[in-house]
């Protein structure tokens, strides 16, 4: 049963996107995390500025080249030697000069030593080859335009370097671009010196520009790496404290659902003083006034099959005597007992319909200002008018001032009503119901006394229940539901306020029901 009831769960929350492929922690991460990965993507965007580093080191190469071609014409043999040598270990270059026929006479790293050595990728340690791997990806993101290898000829003539054969047929500085085995850039300029036909060949390692390059790219990749990390773990943390109690409410919420479980727990979230914290005591109230009308609904119910039950036992048995009866007489009394069961029924379902539809009318009615000394004065007359108080005398007297309540006046009038039905039954044939109007704290309060025998401590919530019904013992059986008095408390309360009952002030004896509704004053203001 516990696997069906959760299969069952799992179901109903994946049809609300809980357990989807998008639920609400993918979509927090999403949103964090993208612009991240947006601002991860200037990595690739960074070939740019080794574009641009590229290109003011070829003007800068252009430059070196003829002016260290121009230094060199018309110097001697020794010293143009000297300033290979000087140029080639200030500027970490290899210069290397060829002669009108093309063979090579000097070079720098051959008269000084090497004033740089290109790097050995298999001697690298794991960060090169990852700052390598790095810059192939990019190469191959931005299709970037290949590079040639750097390959030193095995001929030291100078047409075995283009760049140098392209500078001695055109006679102007050429620049050409290679890469190293360690994909660092080797620039190599030719230049031609004086009008001998001798051309000066520079060959710069620019790994300043890779390791820049891969500088900005690393420093950018640990600051979205980390930024990643703590907007993932903000983003978990944001989904944990969003997407957890919202999956207790879901969960509590199919569980009151499905009705197995009497006495669900929907957490209330008393820490939470957000907006989940707010919906969870929402959900939890809601759900508690639910239950409390699923239970009033089936007591309500079983109270109405218990009230009719016994009038319709009465007749039942009326109606089958009045077949074997013969007896005029007799069968006169059991006509008058089916006649009173008849009318006790009739206004059983006439009270239970009212009582049954005034929650669902109360929530659809407009509100309206009512003057409650208007409404009682035009109560007591008709009433008097119509001999129902039965020799009870009704007193009220119209306060100072006014008693304007909002509310529905035909329903507003039936508590009224109620009360004093409930009140000149209760008192004794020459007896007088008080009614006041006065208005404490900014409500309207009508008190209705009578000088019956009052009500007891312990039962005075009782006479508030559906069918409660302790009627004096002068009244005939059967002329009140006993539902007066609980359609009056449903409609002040409906009304935003109270009925309550409790003894008279003066210590007389009797019972003194008050109303408290809302001033429609102070409720506009």
């Amino acid at each position: 049963m516990a696997d069906y009831r959760g299969g069952i769960l799992r179901d109903r929350l994946s049809e609300f996107g809980l357990t989807r492929r998008f639920a609400l922690t993918s979509r927090i991460l999403a949103v964090n995390i993208l612009p991240l990965l947006l601002l991860g993507g200037g990595i690739f965007y960074i070939d740019n500025y080794r574009k641009q580093l590229l290109s003011e080191r070829y003007k800068l190469a252009r430059i070196e080249a003829q002016i260290t071609a121009e230094a060199l014409a018309g110097a001697s043999r020794e010293r143009q030697e000297a300033l290979l040598i000087q140029i080639g270990k200030e500027q970490k270059m290899r210069l290397r000069m060829y002669d009108a026929e093309g063979n090579e006479w000097a070079d720098s790293f051959e008269l000084d030593g090497p004033a740089f050595v290109f790097g050995d990728p298999d001697a690298d340690g794991w960060g090169d080859n990852f700052a390598r791997l790095l810059d192939s990806i990019v190469d191959a993101v931005v299709n970037a335009e290949p590079i040639p290898p750097y390959l030193e000829p095995e001929s030291e003539r100078a047409d075995a370097f283009p760049v140098l054969a392209r500078a001695r047929e055109e006679g102007v500085t050429q620049i050409e671009l290679a890469q190293a085995p360690d994909r660092t850039p080797v620039i190599t300029a030719a230049a031609p010196v004086g009008l001998q036909g001798s051309t000066l060949l520079t060959t710069r390692n620019a790994i300043d520009i890779t390791e820049s390059v891969r500088s900005a790219r690393q420093t950018l990749l640990i600051g979205v790496v980390l930024a990643l990390m703590i907007s993932i773990f903000l983003s978990l943390y944001l989904a944990r404290t969003i997407v957890t109690p919202l999956q207790l409410l879901a969960r509590a919420a199919f569980r009151v659902r499905a009705g197995r479980e009497r006495e669900v727990e929907v957490p209330r979230l008393p820490d939470r003083n957000d907006e989940i914290g707010l919906l969870a005591r929402a959900i939890s109230d809601m759900t508690h006034t639910l239950r409390q009308r699923i239970d009033s609904t089936e007591h309500f119910a079983a109270d109405v099959a218990h009230e009719i039950k016994n009038p319709l036992a009465s007749l039942r048995s009326a109606i089958e005597s009045l077949v074997r009866v013969e007896d005029p007489e007799l069968r006169g009394k059991l006509t008058d007992i089916a006649a009173h069961d008849v009318r006790r029924i009739d206004r059983l379902v006439t009270e239970i319909s009212d009582a049954s539809r005034i929650d669902a009318e109360m929530t659809r009615t407009a509100f309206e200002e009512v003057d409650l000394a208007d409404l009682l004065i035009n109560i007591i007359g008709t009433r008097e008018s119509r001999a129902e108080n039965e020799g009870r005398t009704i007193a009220f007297e119209r306060p100072m001032l006014r008693a304007v309540v909002a509310g529905v006046p035909v329903r507003l009038e039936r508590v009224i009503e109620n009360l004093l039905d409930n009140a000149v039954s209760f008192s004794p044939p020459d007896g007088v119901v008080t009614v006041t109007i006065d208005h404490p704290d900014e409500c309207v309060r009508l008190t209705v006394c009578d000088e019956g025998p009052g009500v007891a401590q312990d039962a005075r919530e009782k006479v508030f229940q559906r069918f409660h019904s302790d009627r004096p013992e002068s009244e005939d059986f059967g002329n009140h539901s006993g539902l007066g008095l609980a359609i009056a408390r449903t409609i002040a309360e409906a009304h935003d306020g109270s009925l309550t009952v409790h003894s008279r002030a003066d210590q007389r004896s009797g019972a003194c029901f008050e109303l408290h509704l809302p001033d429609a004053m102070s409720t506009a203001a």
